[in-house]
């Protein structure tokens, strides 16, 4: 048992290790005993366990957006028992997600897609896989239930979702200059109380 584990968490060292150097360095300058060195294995362990550096990349980015989603599907869980205020807690909600979407893994994801996409074509499924549509369907579920509850008024919780998003992610795309600028908390902030704002005008059970 020990031994599977240890195996396990030296597989995690591993693709951790390379997203890291792919995200810095891009695929084709990543070189697999840096990859090595960067997760503290040899070489060969590397290739024990991922066969070149192409499954590497690949397995490595699938890491890395799995590890993206479970943090903003963690993010939504206020939402299961909001309070009596939940204004309060869709303006929470929208907070965790922007902090999320501009960390530093977030971020090198989205550059590692955009800059390696035509070379590696399937990896917007992997991506897509574990990115925004899991998030939305996620999202639409708790204010499904939200509706049911009589605190919401979303006909359509799947478009109630992805507006909601689309409330977040647009402003700050723009303000960030699509990633290239960094924005303060209270920023963030801002931009999810706006957001919640026009959500709750379009969605709040008295359009408020």
């Amino acid at each position: 048992m020990a031994g599977s584990r240890g195996r396990i968490d030296k597989r995690q060292a591993i693709l951790d290790g390379a997203f890291t150097v792919f995200a810095r360095q891009g695929y084709a300058q990543a070189c697999v005993q840096e990859i090595a060195k960067e997760a503290g294995v040899a070489k060969p362990t590397v290739y024990n366990h991922l066969t070149d550096k192409a499954t590497l990349f690949r397995h490595a980015v699938r890491a890395a957006a799995e590890a993206v989603l479970r943090e903003r599907l963690a993010a939504l869980e206020p939402l299961a028992d909001p309070g009596p205020d939940l204004r309060a807690t869709l303006e929470d909600v929208g907070h965790r997600l922007l902090r999320l979407h501009t960390d530093d893994r977030s971020c090198a994801l989205r550059r590692l897609l955009y800059a390696e996409i035509t070379q590696f074509p399937d990896i917007l499924d992997i991506v897509t896989e574990y990115g925004p549509h899991r998030l939305t369907r996620a999202l639409a579920d708790r204010l499904a239930r939200l509706t049911l509850a009589g605190r919401l008024r979303a006909t359509d919780p799947d478009r109630a979702a992805e507006q909601f998003t689309a409330l977040l992610t647009g402003p700050l795309e723009a303000r960030t200059r699509m990633g290239t600028r960094p924005l303060g908390d209270a920023d963030l902030r801002d931009i999810s109380r706006a957001a919640v704002h026009t959500f709750l005008c379009a969605f709040g059970p008295d359009g408020t």
